[in-house]
């Protein structure tokens, strides 16, 4: 059986990371691996990861505060799996979340990842079957899914970006000839109490207003960016 390697970011998110890790254990297909990034919590991080320390092959990296996709690169120079998961410390999966996962890929040798669908909180985000023309009009895929390791792209995730650092990597996948499967299942949830950080979910009549709040600004700010490199129109 193919191995895994679980790649964790965490950043002051103690409050969730047990709940995630406690998922992990309980996987019908056990990762190789799991390798946490410290990027500079000044939480009780350390006393949650040794409750969970006999139960996985867990690798601890520390660093200092430098953003999701730069510990998400550190953490890819230490891996070694055959496939790479970049699990978020808010990630509550079902047991055969991994299992599932890679089957679908196991099962379609041309493609190089395998995605579900998934709840942001009691939300259940919408997804599709692959399609390259809506990737380049919708984020549609989350950043927890299961990627064969050789298909990432040449130095990893990009740094620089602070939004859609998911929506990034599956374009620049796209422009290298990778594409996904879908899962259509939801395999997991992310934990909305006491999230941390800039990503989260905008309902739609946010932008129906007929003024633009700070967090659509910033929305729109972003996508902007990701337009701009990826040539989208």
């Amino acid at each position: 059986m193919p191995e895994i390697s679980v790649i964790i970011p965490v950043y002051n998110h103690a409050h969730t990371l047990a709940r995630s890790l406690s998922t992990l254990e309980k996987q019908t297909l056990s990762a190789k691996e799991v390798i946490i990034i410290d990027d500079g919590s000044t939480d009780n991080f350390d006393d949650v990861v040794k409750n969970f320390e006999s139960f996985l092959k867990i690798k601890i990296l520390k660093q200092t505060n430098k953003g999701a996709n730069a510990a998400r690169n550190f953490g890819l120079q230490f891996a070694t799996g055959d496939y790479v998961i970049f699990w978020d410390a808010d990630t509550v999966a079902v047991p055969k979340m991994l299992e599932k996962m890679i089957t679908a890929i196991e099962n379609n040798p041309k493609v190089s990842y395998a995605y579900s669908q998934y709840r942001f909180g009691w939300k259940k985000m919408r997804s599709h079957i692959f399609d390259p023309v809506l990737l380049k009009k919708i984020n549609y895929i989350d950043g927890t899914s299961l990627v064969r390791r050789t298909d990432l792209p040449t130095g990893g995730c990009d740094a620089s970006l602070k939004r859609f650092q998911d929506w990034d990597l599956w374009l620049t996948m796209l422009e290298n000839k990778k594409t996904g499967i879908f899962v259509p299942e939801v395999l997991y949830k992310k934990i909305t109490w006491g999230r941390k950080g800039i990503s989260s979910w905008l309902p739609s009549f946010m932008f129906r207003l007929p003024w633009k709040t700070r967090a659509v600004k910033e929305y729109e700010e972003a996508r902007e960016i990701i337009a701009r490199k990826h040539k989208l129109s």
